[in-house]
């Protein structure tokens, strides 16, 4: 690079001079094989502006997905396969396909048929009945298998142009691969020439395996799967009876029916084990519920009105309070500020336990890596599991009722504070965290004043998404007698009662964007301060 220096001092940049051996030594070095084409070709879209390269790669033309393999440019190389295998079977469905087959089954079945009539008719005849009636329906039959024969021969004279089609889309996706294959390559050597452990380079044997490997597995059976009128039947069900009998002496029924009991009798004992633990942990939680349940509801409902409009008034301001108290006017005059209330306490318990259990774990995630690996997989199936699978379980250990429905709750609710709050403490700056420490900082002080506050926004993220993902779930838990306003849902749906749904559905909307709201205007004020 060469540079001017300007009478006050300042450098500019003129021009900047590449290493040219340089770059070509690392192109070569990349690509291994054919290291001369390929240095012309990334020169070719080095030196591109604004228009696209003038790069064709007949190897990657011909080969196909093949050539992407073994350059391991692995999208490449699925995206193209599909493509490839659509036109594939275009050309078998012209070649040995039979379009027509099934009009033309159809009207050997018509005649058939029609045969019949014929022969009751001359049976008719011959006991000197009137065959009227038979050769009449013999006659539409034969008409109707007229039609579908004729609808068969179109069908399969449309085979050449089926054929046609399947040839200009494999010539128009070859052509494809051949101009975009070098500027999916030099993409490739961009982020070789930034990572070289995780970036594959050059054409290795096992990528070309495994991609021959992958194309003969995947594109033979597709094909023939869609091209053959009548395919192996293995290839439209799983052999599971064949298997069972083979592998395991016995039929597949009787392979779920002893995995069944064998589960059911695990979680039975299990749960006889535990039922003490099971029992205590029920109670600490219809305790905070019982808490919660006596402030809403226990306490006369026009003080819980003022008291939960001031909190939204003094939270997120003056218009939020007026829609808060609109929407508690909803529910009070419609007759569901009782169960309204119980919904609310359901989800103030859950959100409580997730908040008081959550966020200490996401700081312990976020400041230990190899805790945060370890549990991940447990947060993920948390949030992937069906809520309506846990339930289960969940029955089997705590029961039914609103404790086990809370406690469904909060495994459904308590990954995201978890989750928000280890990114929240992870995006904390480490210069900011050695600033603290340089200036006499303990471990307690970094935490309380520097991370946790700067963390706050994403915390209070994760508290947001725990509190709404409660209130949908408080819903469900009424499949498992849980009460408040999922219970109104349930025995609309069970009657399919459209306006007591509708109305208890925005009783539940009013709930959530209250809560909402109030979280949010919280959270927004205490950031501007």
């Amino acid at each position: 690079m060469s540079v001017e220096t300007t009478e006050v001092g300042i450098v500019a940049a003129s021009d900047v001079e590449i290493d040219t051996e340089a770059l070509d030594a690392s192109i070569r070095e990349f690509a291994e094989t054919n290291g001369d084409y390929y240095v012309g070709a990334f020169h070719k879209i080095h030196s591109a502006t604004g228009l696209p390269p003038n790069t064709f790669n007949i190897a990657a033309a011909v080969l196909g997905p093949l050539w992407a393999g073994a350059r391991a440019v692995w999208g490449m190389f699925w995206g193209f396969l599909i493509l490839e295998m659509i036109a594939w079977v275009q050309i078998g469905r012209g070649l040995w396909g039979d379009p027509g087959a099934e009009f033309v089954e159809r009207a050997e079945k018509q005649r058939e048929r029609a045969a019949e009539f014929i022969e009751r008719a001359t049976a008719a005849k011959e006991a000197g009945e009137d065959p009227t009636r038979f050769e009449k329906l013999a006659d539409n039959i034969t008409k109707a298998a007229e039609k579908s024969e004729a609808q068969a021969a179109a069908l399969n004279a449309e085979g050449l142009q089926i054929l046609l089609t399947g040839l200009g889309f494999l010539l128009l996706f070859k052509l494809a691969q051949g101009f975009y294959a070098n500027v999916a390559y030099e993409k490739q050597y961009s982020k070789w020439r930034i990572d070289q452990k995780s970036v594959e380079s050059g054409r290795k044997p096992k990528n070309v395996i495994l991609a021959v490997v992958l194309l003969l597995l995947i594109a033979p059976l597709t094909i023939y799967k869609f091209t053959v009128d009548s395919p192996l039947e293995v290839l439209n069900a799983f052999p599971e009876k064949a298997i069972s009998h083979d592998v395991f002496g016995m039929t597949n029924e009787t392979i779920y029916t002893e995995t069944a009991t064998w589960l059911e009798a695990r979680i039975d004992a299990a749960a006889q084990a535990g039922a003490g633990t099971f029992d205590s942990v029920t109670a600490g939680v219809r305790s905070v519920l019982d808490a919660l349940t006596i402030a809403l509801i226990g306490t006369p409902w026009p003080v819980v009105m003022v008291v939960i409009c001031v909190v939204a008034w003094r939270s997120a301001g003056p218009r939020v309070a007026i829609f808060t108290a609109a929407a508690l006017a909803y529910i009070a005059l419609l007759g569901y500020w009782e169960i309204a209330m119980e919904t609310v306490a359901l989800v103030g318990a859950s959100v409580l336990i997730c908040v008081v259990i959550g966020i200490p774990l996401g700081i312990w995630f976020g400041k230990s890596m190899r805790a945060y690996r370890t549990a991940e997989p447990v947060l993920d199936l948390m949030q992937t599991l069906p809520a309506f699978v846990y339930l289960i379980p969940i029955i089997a250990f705590f029961g039914t009722g609103n404790p086990p429905g809370i406690l469904a709750t909060i495994i459904f609710g308590m990954p995201p504070v978890i989750r928000l709050t280890a990114l929240g403490m992870r995006g904390v700056p480490d210069s900011i965290k050695e600033a603290a420490v340089a200036f006499g900082a303990s471990r307690r002080q970094l935490l309380k004043d520097v991370e946790i506050p700067l963390a706050l926004p994403s915390i209070m993220a994760g508290v947001n998404q725990t509190i709404l993902m409660c209130l949908s779930m408080v819903v469900i838990i009424s499949l498992i007698g849980g009460g408040g306003l999922g219970k109104v849902i349930l025995e609309a749906l069970q009657y399919a009662a459209k306006g007591p749904g509708l109305l208890g559905g925005f009783a539940i909307l009013f709930c959530a964007m209250v809560i909402d709201r109030i979280v949010q205007g919280a959270f927004r004020r205490a950031d501007q301060k």
